[in-house]
């Protein structure tokens, strides 16, 4: 893979910038369904079950599109495809529109779909950037300054939407009960006409991104050279024929899901325990601050004080004991061990990666594709957990999380190393 540079001179710190802006609005976009989630509970009288379908309808789209988009980017090139991505996001925040004048929970998933999609889309182009952005030497403290980007929005944007949407919800939910029928649709198409404002902003916000790369100077990824066979592939045939990549794709299939439960499942989670909504909107921002600060550990330490392997070991163990305290207390205590979750979730994408490419050779391409649909775990988990609130109750709910961080430490201590033994014998 080789980069082609434009002809007009542009200082390195412009395409820094927009990388960073994207990695803002990644964060930005996906942490909203945190406050969707229990937004649209309320407007569209759901379910926990349906309410979670918000999660799923955003994350599977990175199943659906994470091959479709290698072959988008083939035909558009990379700075062409980030600002397709960036159209297609508009499009589903448009979508936002007619479901909130409708009150169709439908049109609502549809919308999340589209954005994901296009989420999927510039995720896929993106990441390249980070690498070739600057010497390779750096690029994981370039990896970490854009996660941070990415979490900061994600911490920004359930207290914006939050505010403008949950605004006097507690008083609203109550007094839904005591209405008559008309009152009642009268109130609950008001309080979905609220999302029409923010979502016209991020539509404005998106199509003026898409044309700032769109003619930005960016520097061309060239993918028509395929990487040669490297000594790694040497006697592969198939990606599939790399047990450790396997395990890793399940591994982060998991924690993406525990990460997404973490962060979108706290608001309703606080309300079940008797806090207000109006106090319970800020706790997703509360597990992304711990994220953040996971990312400033990881900087510091890794790789001075801390490998990357121990660091996801180290993760994992905080992850399962956390669980276990968050489903032995109750209350406040027990809000504030999910909230935490997001300090040890920090860690596991940035360790994750490298161990799961690690001697893929001429099939790193591909092996990324099927780490990126992995993400789908993000869709899948919530509706799991959902459905063992229905079930049970959103407290006990969490015990999905105890085998999720129990294969994470296995990927840590072994499984990133399957296969690996055998692959070095015959080289």
């Amino acid at each position: 893979m080789s980069v082609t540079t434009t002809s007009n001179p542009t200082s390195k710190l412009s395409p820094i910038v927009l990388i960073g802006i994207l990695f803002f609005i990644f964060g930005f976009i996906t942490w909203l369904n945190s406050v969707l989630i229990p937004y649209l509970k309320l407007a569209c009288e759901l379910n926990n079950t349906e309410a979670y379908l918000v999660a799923f309808s955003f994350y599977i789209s990175y199943f659906v599109m994470a091959i479709p988009s290698s072959w988008i980017l083939n035909s558009t090139g990379f700075k062409k495809g980030m600002s397709l991505g960036l159209g297609v996001m508009a499009i589903g925040a448009l979508i936002f529109i007619p479901a909130a004048l409708t009150r169709t929970y439908t049109l609502f998933l549809l919308g999340l779909f589209v954005q994901g999609s296009g989420l999927a889309l510039l995720q896929t182009a993106s990441n390249p950037y980070i690498t070739i952005l600057g010497p390779p030497e750096s690029a994981a403290k370039r990896i970490s300054i854009m996660g941070i980007s990415n979490k900061i929005a994600g911490a920004i944007a359930p207290i914006i939407l939050g505010a403008i949407t949950l605004k006097d919800a507690d008083g609203l939910k109550a007094r839904l009960t005591q209405m008559d029928l008309a009152t009642k649709l009268n109130e609950l198409n008001e309080l979905a006409s609220r999302v029409i404002v923010p979502y016209i902003v991020i539509v404005v916000v998106l199509l003026i991104l898409a044309a700032l790369i769109y003619y930005s100077a960016l520097p061309e990824v060239d993918t028509d050279k395929e990487d040669s066979v490297t000594e790694t592939g040497a006697g592969k045939t198939s990606v599939f024929q790399y047990p450790h990549l396997l395990l890793g794709v399940l591994t982060l299939f998991l924690y993406v899901g525990a990460e997404v439960i973490a962060g979108d499942t706290i608001i309703n989670y606080g309300a079940s325990q008797g806090i207000a909504l109006s106090a319970a909107k800020y706790f997703t921002t509360g597990t992304l601050v711990c994220m953040l600060m996971g990312y400033f550990i990881g900087i510091t330490c890794i790789p001075k004080f801390i490998s990357q392997e121990n660091a996801m070991k180290l993760c994992a163990l905080l992850g399962l004991i956390l669980s276990v305290l968050a489903l032995v207390t109750t209350g406040f205590v027990s809000v504030a061990m999910i909230a935490l979750l997001g300090l040890a979730n920090s860690l596991v994408w940035p360790a994750l990666w490298p161990m799961a490419l690690s001697g893929l050779g001429k099939y790193t391409k591909i092996g990324s594709s099927l780490l990126i649909m992995g993400i789908a775990g993000g869709a899948v988990l919530p509706v799991a957990y959902g459905f063992l609130a229905d079930k049970f109750s959103l407290h006990h709910a969490y015990i999905i999380l105890i085998p999720i961080y129990l294969m994470i430490g296995y990927y840590a201590i072994s499984g990133h190393k399957v296969g690996k033994q055998s692959l070095n014998k015959s080289l």
